[in-house]
């Protein structure tokens, strides 16, 4: 549809491009309104268990619209907390042992410190001090050994953290929040229907502000720039009517008109796209032609 619409504006722009300016009474260019259009996607796999939305409505930036089933994933997470909890018990008897030769070693140590005392008064031998630096030894090893028991239960501990907070992750993806202030132009899914990562559940725009893209002559560029103020002028019953605009981009390429200009000198015409920004009373309207005016007095 976006194409047509660029295809109908360019040839409008180009039938006009040569002898618009308003001081023929013919505008300065021509072309159509658009808006950014958003389509909002599913971020899960599942039911559509809430969905409170029709075309046409306006929405608030962070308004929750639905939701997805969540059962088996908040299933999902229990069983790894679970699992969790069976693991920690195992890593909590290992660092009991540790505990446990910790103990031991400091008995071992004030042992030591007491053996060496008594050497120095002659009433100690060097066969208890060896004996005691001999366990002491053991002790550390066996400190060592169940810390490296330990460690593949600590790291599947960690995995199932990773595992729990991806799960959540999901939980609050089921949630379907708007990402912006706008109007729903279209609706693509339904209540309780099942929907898929990825699947698009509806589009929206902020028709706030609307942009109206317009193709001006190589020669006319020299009279326009970005933050110049124009006149934008739409059909009405009685007459035209007017809004003030602001052009906000203006293309660094020219472009060809379309083929079905026939004469020479129109087919190898260059024209530029500019768009103006206006702001919307609610009576404009995506696809809606208009005219801009360079000449005339802004509102």
């Amino acid at each position: 549809m976006k194409r047509i619409q660029f295809i109908s504006t360019l040839s409008i722009a180009t039938l006009t491009l040569f002898s618009c300016s308003s001081d023929n009474g013919r505008a300065d260019g021509y072309g159509n309104f658009e808006a950014t259009e958003i389509t909002i996607s599913a971020e899960n796999n599942g039911k559509l268990m809430q969905f409170n939305l029709d075309e046409g409505q306006s929405l608030t930036k962070e308004a929750l619209v639905g939701y997805i089933d969540t059962i088996p994933l908040a299933l999902k997470r229990d069983q790894l907390a679970v699992s969790k909890e069976v693991i920690a018990s195992k890593s909590r008897g290992v660092l009991s042992q540790i505990a446990v030769l910790n103990a031991r070693l400091e008995t071992a140590d004030t042992n030591k410190k007491r053996i060496e005392n008594l050497i120095k008064d002659n009433a100690g031998t060097q066969k208890q001090l060896d004996d005691i630096t001999g366990e002491i030894d053991v002790i550390k090893q066996q400190i060592k050994s169940v810390k490296i028991q330990n460690t593949p239960v600590v790291s599947e501990l960690k995995n199932i953290d990773v595992q729990i907070r991806q799960i959540e992750d999901q939980i609050a993806k089921s949630k379907i929040i708007n990402p912006i202030n706008g109007t729903v132009l279209v609706k693509y899914a339904e209540p309780n229907e099942v929907t898929a990562f990825g699947k698009p559940l509806y589009k929206i725009a902020d028709l706030s502000t609307m942009q109206l893209r317009v193709f001006v002559s190589e020669t006319q560029l020299s009279g326009i720039k970005i933050g110049q103020k124009v006149n934008v002028k739409i059909d009405s019953n009685t007459d035209m009517k007017s809004y003030p605009g602001t052009i906000t981009w203006i293309a660094s390429e020219a472009e060809f008109t379309p083929k079905i200009i026939q004469t020479k000198e129109e087919r190898v015409a260059l024209v530029y796209a500019v768009k103006i920004n206006v702001a919307n009373d609610g009576s404009l309207k995506i696809g809606m032609p208009a005219e801009m005016w360079l000449h005339e007095e802004v509102l």
